[in-house]
């Protein structure tokens, strides 16, 4: 069972459980980081999004970070993620940080590693605040917190058969 299932079986026990009548109305309380993995198998966007589902929230907003087939004006094939031993870890410290935050209900985030191709999804951030336009900004952030924090390193893959690194110290 990965960890995405692993939320979700938790999250359908919780409200299946019997309930004083007054948290049957709020629904079970569940912590605000939903899921957080990095690795090198294909990120299920649906289960993000379930992650962060959530009766409280009025908005959900989910991000999804792809391969695209162009860099500039070259022309990209795939691209290679290579992380950093502590890039789960500094992921969760992201994930925490931001959950924190007054207003946040929930959130998941995830990122790959490894080879790509075109069309693959790198990137998945999904948030649950009570208003639209408090999740826009949170999920904003967080995308922009983990490409500015996390130690992960690009390479490019060009059509002409050269490659590149990007965002590499």
């Amino acid at each position: 069972m990965n960890e995405a299932d692993d939320v979700l079986t938790r999250m359908a026990q919780a409200q299946t459980q019997v309930q004083p009548e007054s948290a049957a109305v709020a629904g079970p309380t569940l912590p605000p980081v939903r899921l957080v993995a990095v690795g090198a198998a294909p990120l299920d966007v649906v289960a993000h999004e379930r992650a962060v589902a959530d009766p409280r929230a009025g908005a959900q907003v989910v991000f999804t970070g792809v391969v695209r087939d162009h860099d500039h004006d070259r022309r990209v094939l795939a691209l290679e993620y290579e992380g950093h031993p502590s890039a789960e870890q500094v992921l969760r410290e992201i994930a925490a940080d931001l959950a924190a935050r007054p207003g946040t209900i929930a959130l998941a985030v995830s990122h790959r590693v490894g080879p790509l191709l075109v069309g693959d999804v790198a990137l998945v951030a999904a948030v649950a605040t009570a208003h639209r336009q408090a999740a826009f900004a949170l999920c904003a952030e967080l995308v922009d917190t983990v490409k500015d924090r996390l130690p992960i390193w690009k390479r490019q893959v060009f059509a002409d058969g050269t490659d590149e690194w990007v965002n590499c110290p």
